[in-house]
């Protein structure tokens, strides 16, 4: 890979508590196992999810005198596309993946982040709710009725990067659904998601993936920063906790992002 364009990876969904930046974390963390240099943004100025997460991270690295695979890591709160670019350009030198965290709202930079994504990743929980962000379906058959503005959003930005890849040498914008939360329980609810996330998809182009069910987990490793990646540092882990990691090490694999190894780097933990 290029070393002067790193592969971005844009975690976007202008609904909030989908699991956007804890997922986006695990990602990061997860590349940086394989040894791949990695530094994350978070245009969350105010909440600073990721940012919070990541620092927790440093912290217990410290506090216990370790070593953790992880990200370099910074928050953008003042500018506009122009003024990212440069950040973008000036942090991202050397790396082989950026990972952007945006605000689960409206917002321009979020625009711009997604519109610019190698890799676009939409968390969404599996619920009508927020399947709502992306398609509007028919109340009585539960059919595909229009895409909605963030899906058409998407699908413009896809058609404009189509039309100059070649000339900038860029792939092609791979755009992935998560899906988080899946309640295995609620059969006809998922079954109905299933076909209309299936209708959608081949409408707007985007690929379906299996996410994170675990939530519990996850709030608890917060405050250290630590992920589920982190074999030996995290005491005894129950079945559940187990199931997670799985579900985790499946999500990175169906993202099919370009590996990077680095043998001096690597660390097989996970």
């Amino acid at each position: 890979m290029n070393s002067a364009a790193p592969h971005r990876i844009v975690f976007a969904n202008e609904k909030g508590g989908t699991g956007k930046s804890t997922t986006a974390v695990h990602i990061a963390v997860a590349l940086a196992y394989r040894g791949a240099r990695v530094v994350a943004i978070d245009l969350d100025h105010r909440q600073r999810t990721l940012y919070r997460y990541l620092e927790n991270r440093l912290d217990t690295e410290k506090r216990r005198d370790i070593a953790l695979p992880g990200a370099a890591f910074d928050v953008f709160s003042d500018g506009d596309a122009a003024a990212l670019e440069q950040r973008v350009a000036e942090i991202g030198e050397g790396m082989d993946y950026i990972v952007f965290d945006t605000p689960g709202r409206d917002d321009p930079l979020a625009r711009h982040c997604a519109a610019q994504a190698d890799t676009l990743v939409t968390p969404m929980n599996d619920s009508f709710v927020d399947f709502d962000l992306i398609g509007q379906v028919d109340a009585e058959n539960f059919k595909v009725r229009r895409l909605s503005f963030y899906a058409e959003l998407i699908w413009e930005s896809r058609k404009q990067r189509a039309m100059t890849q070649i000339r900038d040498q860029r792939p092609p914008m791979d755009w992935v659904v998560v899906r988080n939360r899946v309640q295995a329980s609620d059969a006809r609810n998922q079954r109905r998601l299933d076909q209309a996330l299936t209708e959608l998809s081949k409408r707007v182009g985007f690929r379906v993936a299996p996410g994170l069910s675990e939530r519990v987990i996850y709030r608890e490793l917060f405050p250290s920063g630590l992920t589920l990646l982190d074999k030996g540092h995290l005491g005894e882990l129950g079945t559940s906790h187990l199931v997670a990691r799985q579900e985790l090490r499946t999500l990175v694999a169906n993202l099919n992002l370009p590996i990077i190894r680095r043998p001096e780097q690597a660390n097989e933990a996970a």
